[in-house]
């Protein structure tokens, strides 16, 4: 492996807010590696691979993890405090090496050890694949809320399932996307640990009894759930908390009777079914279908999860694995169970279960311990996003929990009709029980009737389910709804993945930042300062120059980087407007080739995202962004002023490129129709400006900001609604507009496909006619605010003031900030400055503070 050169090295060291690595620290940091190397290397092998390295390092930071991981774990069980219980079927982890470098505070000793032994640390670190446990936005959420509440010093613990395969790798083949399995552990997983000591039993189907003692669920089918640890590391606090994930084994790995008698396929076949539970992560993409193993995934997730959770609770302290806790009176001031949307809300009936049929509690008493435990986060407002599951399914598989189901339901109806007696239409719009055609659970009816608290993940978004989605619940139950606005973890999100403007920012104003994001308020006083300008100017083209040689080598693009990098990555998804972008590039297109001689501001276009395998109009997009690329790119007209770039199979590591290197942010959803976005906020803190609509929370980034500083336009949440009550004609727009009519008519009459004219026919049709997401009506608004971007790239120091404000703004939007108000204000516990000792001095040395409010 090629060693990194002195200059490089050397640059990386200069005054970094990693610290300059203690001489000891290296010497003692080379040995363990050496010592890991030679078990690494397979034995009939003299010379290591790239891979060895990787490995190597891998363990060699895992020993400094493990000590601090166990002592954490004994403090939580002396000190007994609250634990908080995260559910969520998504956890998109990316990479956990360079993570934990910089949480524990190693990453230049590691640097500098790698560099004498003649390794370059970046190369190693590119060898990691990442852990794409989930589809986009909630599955990240839940992975920097992890962080933070380690920093914060929460007993935390996140719970998901272990899939084989995450998310698909995405591979672009003659512009379509084609979607590959994403073998993450196809070479092991040097951050996990499994307990087979943990291995618990999950019951499907069967049917349900009643008896002296009550019901009983019987005669169903087991599958095991063996449990897989993760660290998850504070920032500089010796906290190591911890993520469990859950993966499905079989009873009998085997049968035998099957196997004697010749029948080789059915012996495994049990197996594989059970199995096939953890198999591989949904590609859910706001649209719900209700598939039997997405029901099974959900339980399999909660009833393993809460049987641990009991576990924990009832034999916590006193030194003692057994059961020391015989009442469940203290549960709700013990346990904190965190919903993550609606997918782990089978916790709710599954708790009760426990409880009821298990633990002997009366009704009433379990159904209040379960209110008071459980909280639910609502993630989308998309009426098609919304789970329901058919009873009929729910009646196969998890009879029990449909029984309870409808008594929980029976006994809300009863209270809605004596706060509203004679309404009959209100009982039926409020039941969980949805009657209309196939009989259905509407569970997110479900998961606001049994949790203590209910919020959404930005303002606009929290009013809207209170003003609309569940206007009558809110009506119900106006003490329970919240507003807990998300956040990013500005250790990955500007301290990791752009160490050149961490780095700016410290010489400013320190390093605080790194834990209070707050602190970065006090660069506004530096936005005039044109040295502090021309510093922040040359780290973000340095940023640009990284990411086009990465786009030269893998898409063979060469790209101007003295254009604006104008980025949108995200799911794609109609209601997030890939199109209304593809439309811009159009525009300037169809400009260019008018006039090649007008003055005009390069732009290098880059778009990114997957679309589930089974949404035909999202993949249609797609081929539709790839199609003009071939078009605008190949153009000799054109030349370097206009270039489009499709990033292939976007992930967690590939943002870490893109983010730091942007100068314009995407953010342009249909008003009223993206729940928040944490894509906003990485761009924003890493002083790229955005261009978007009043959507989620880029309300709050205006405020927070001052509209001055970023680029609106479109239709506002209250003009959308108007609009689609008095009659959205979309075609008029079309006729209205010239520039417009020019695009959909190439797009129509095949100028981007040529060799299939008809090909875009789907797309044009849904905008012309029905333009669900009103795209055609915030086009030329759209498009002057583009001009407007434009005008202002021309000065540079004006557009590097913007950006500062832009940084010096994002405070609000640290999941520090978001954890601690979910903390005080639904999970009853504090966060905490508490700097657990490192594992060789004792805990007596414990340097505790008093907590900060941030």
């Amino acid at each position: 492996m090629a060693s990194h050169p002195q200059t490089d090295h050397e640059k990386r060291k200069q005054i970094s807010i990693r610290g300059i690595a203690p001489v000891e620290n290296v010497a003692e940091f080379k040995k363990a590696f050496n010592r890991h190397l030679h078990y690494t290397i397979v034995k009939d092998r003299n010379v290591a691979t790239p891979r060895d390295y990787y490995l190597s390092l891998a363990h060699t930071v895992r020993d400094y993890l493990v000590g601090r991981w166990i002592r954490t774990q004994q403090h939580y069980y002396e000190k007994d405090p609250k634990r908080v219980y995260y559910l969520s079927l998504e956890f998109y982890m990316g990479r956990t090496l360079s993570n934990t470098m910089v949480n524990l505070g190693i990453q230049s000793a590691c640097d500098e050890a790698l560099y004498q032994i003649g390794l370059d640390i970046e190369e190693l670190e590119e060898i990691e694949e990442d852990a794409g446990l989930g589809n986009g936005g909630l599955g990240r959420l839940a992975a920097c809320f992890l962080d933070s509440m380690a920093t914060l010093g929460l007993a935390a613990y996140g719970y998901g399932i272990r899939y084989d395969y995450g998310i698909f790798a995405q591979r672009i083949e003659n512009g379509w996307q084609v979607e590959e399995p994403d073998e993450w552990l196809r070479y092991g997983n040097p951050w996990e640990k499994s307990r087979p000591e943990y291995v618990l039993p999950v019951n499907f189907y069967g049917r349900t009894e009643t008896t002296d003692s009550g019901v009983k669920w019987v005669d169903t089918q087991v599958v095991f759930a063996m449990p897989f640890d993760s660290p998850i590391p504070g920032y500089g606090n010796n906290t190591v908390n911890t993520m469990r994930l859950w993966s499905a084994k079989a009873p009998n790995s085997f049968n035998l009777h099957f196997f004697n008698n010749g029948e080789y396929i059915s012996a495994v076949c049990d197996r594989n079914q059970a199995e096939n539970i953890s198999r591989v992560l949904y590609p859910n993409d706001n649209f719900f279908v209700g598939k039997e193993l997405r029901l099974k995934q959900e339980y399999f997730l909660v009833a393993a999860t809460l049987q641990d959770i009991l576990r924990r609770f009832k034999s916590s302290k006193f030194g003692s694995r057994d059961p020391v806790r015989r009442s469940f009176e203290s549960f709700s001031d013990k346990v904190a169970i965190q919903l993550n949307d609606t997918h782990p809300s089978m916790a709710i009936p599954e708790l009760m279960r426990i409880f009821v049929d298990i633990e002997g509690l009366p009704w009433d008493k379990a159904w209040e311990i379960t209110v008071k435990t459980f909280a639910y986060t609502n993630h989308t407002v998309l009426p098609e996003a919304l789970e329901r599951w058919p009873v009929s399914m729910l009646e196969q598989i998890l009879p029990r929990h449909l029984q309870i189901m409808y008594y929980i339901n029976h006994n809300f109806l009863l209270e809605v009709a004596a706060k509203y007696p004679g309404d009959e239409g209100k009982l039926r719009r409020m039941s969980v029980v949805e009657e209309d055609g196939e009989k259905k659970i509407n569970m997110a009816y479900l998961s606001i009737i049994g949790s203590h608290a209910i919020n959404g993940v930005a303002a606009l978004h929290s009013e809207i389910i209170k003003r609309d989605t569940f206007r009558e619940f809110y009506e119900m139950y106006p003490e329970r709804f919240q507003n807990k606005t998300n956040g990013i973890t500005p250790r990955r999100w500007l301290l990791l993945c752009n160490p050149g403007l961490s780095d700016v920012i410290a010489e400013k104003i320190g390093e605080d930042w790194v834990t209070d994001l707050y602190q970065l308020r006090n660069l506004k006083k530096f936005a005039e300062d044109e040295n502090f300008l021309r510093n922040v100017i040359k780290v973000k083209q340095e940023n640009k120059m990284k990411l086009a040689e990465y786009i030269q080598e893998h898409y063979n693009i060469k790209v101007n980087t003295s254009s604006i990098f104008d980025i949108q990555v995200k799911r794609i998804h109609e209601y997030k407007r890939q199109l209304m972008n593809c439309f811009h590039i159009i525009t300037l297109y169809n400009r260019l080739k008018r006039d090649p001689n007008q003055a005009f501001v390069p732009r290098t276009i880059m778009i990114g995202g997957k679309a589930a395998p089974g949404y035909h109009v999202a993949k249609l997009i797609i081929k539709l962004i790839t199609s003009v690329a071939r078009v605008v790119n190949n153009d000799p007209i054109i030349g370097d002023r206009l270039k489009v770039v499709y990033l292939e199979n976007y992930r967690v590591s590939l943002a870490e490129k893109i983010i730091p290197a942007a100068d314009l942010s995407e953010q342009i959803s249909t008003a009223g129709t993206e729940a928040s976005g944490t894509g906003n906020m990485k761009f924003m803190l890493n002083g790229a400006l955005t261009i978007g609509t009043l959507d989620g929370a880029n309300v709050e980034m205006m405020e927070e900001m001052g509209e001055e500083n970023i680029f609106i336009f479109g239709m506002k949440v209250h003009e959308v609604e108007e609009l689609k009550k008095s009659g959205y004609h979309p075609h008029d727009y079309y006729e209205g507009n010239k520039d417009l009519k020019q695009i959909l008519d190439q797009i129509k009459d095949g100028f981007f496909s040529p060799d299939e004219p008809d090909r875009f026919m789907d797309l044009y049709n849904s905008l012309v006619y029905n333009d669900r997401f009103c795209l055609l009506k915030d086009y030329e608004a759209y498009i002057r605010c583009q001009d407007s971007v434009s005008e202002v790239f021309k000065n540079p120091l004006k557009w590097a003031k913007m950006c500062v404000l832009n940084i010096a703004s994002s405070g609000k939007f640290s999941s520090d900030r978001t954890i601690s108000e979910y903390a005080r204000e639904i999970w009853g516990v504090e966060p905490n400055d508490i700097k657990l000792p490192p594992p060789h001095e004792g805990l007596d040395s414990m340097d505790s503070k008093p907590p900060q409010k941030k």
